[in-house]
């Protein structure tokens, strides 16, 4: 069997010392494959975006080991997970983050010039064109609707062909409807780019689109 794209073991997390000290992740185990999709769903609080934030190298763990498409990511330092995530991982969150003073096709563009990723314009524009936006991309965040500007957020992450797409919460700032149109996106664009999906959800209809559904709670995974 091919290397997994995520193997966390044993994955501790602890913020603060002494009374602040708190556990967020207590011992988390999780394994992802090539093509494969893997919905972690568990309440506010759980540890589910913690976790995405240690496979991200966004994090550090406490103890354990997280290992992200043959890397320690634990053990890299910043240059070299800023090369990992800016080639090889997608990353889509609740918060749309585009820069305001970018258009839509400078919003996903810029980030593969910067990872050096071959003809960052014409991929661009063809991935806002594939998630419904070829007429905006000359539009700037305050002219899209909050639905459009995470499908620009998807275009970016998807547009340099990641090997592995995280999203924590993607549908957390839209309402039901346009939810369900970007949850559809989301697994569409993953399938189009042939990558490895994790899904972080409190919404167990986003969780049942998912090959997989891993449930955390307190910091423990404790299904799936």
């Amino acid at each position: 069997m091919a290397e997994p794209l995520i193997e966390i073991a044993d994955v501790h997390l602890t913020l603060g010392d002494g009374e602040a000290r708190t556990d967020i992740l207590r011992g988390i185990d999780l394994r992802l494959h090539e093509g494969e999709s893997v919905a972690i769903l568990g309440p506010s609080g759980s540890g589910k975006s913690s976790m995405l934030a240690v496979i991200a190298g966004l994090e550090r763990a406490t103890s354990g080991r997280a290992i992200v498409l043959g890397a320690d990511v634990g053990a890299l330092d910043e240059d070299a997970l800023a090369r990992l995530r800016g080639a090889r991982i997608g990353i889509v969150l609740q918060a749309f983050h585009l820069l305001p003073t970018m258009t839509a096709l400078e919003n996903v563009m810029v980030p593969m010039e910067l990872a050096g990723v071959a003809d960052p314009r014409g991929r661009a524009a063809a991935e806002l064109t594939a998630v419904g936006l070829g007429h905006r991309l000359d539009h700037y965040p305050t002219q899209l609707s909050g639905g459009e500007q995470q499908r620009v957020a998807i275009a970016r992450a998807t547009a340099p062909r990641p090997r592995l797409l995280l999203a924590d919460e993607p549908t957390g700032n839209l309402d039901a409807t346009t939810g369900k149109q970007i949850v559809d996106l989301l697994f569409e664009r993953v399938r189009a780019a042939g990558a490895g999906l994790l899904v972080i959800t409190h919404d167990p209809a986003v969780a049942e689109r998912a090959d997989r559904i891993v449930r955390i709670a307190d910091g423990r995974i404790v299904a799936g």
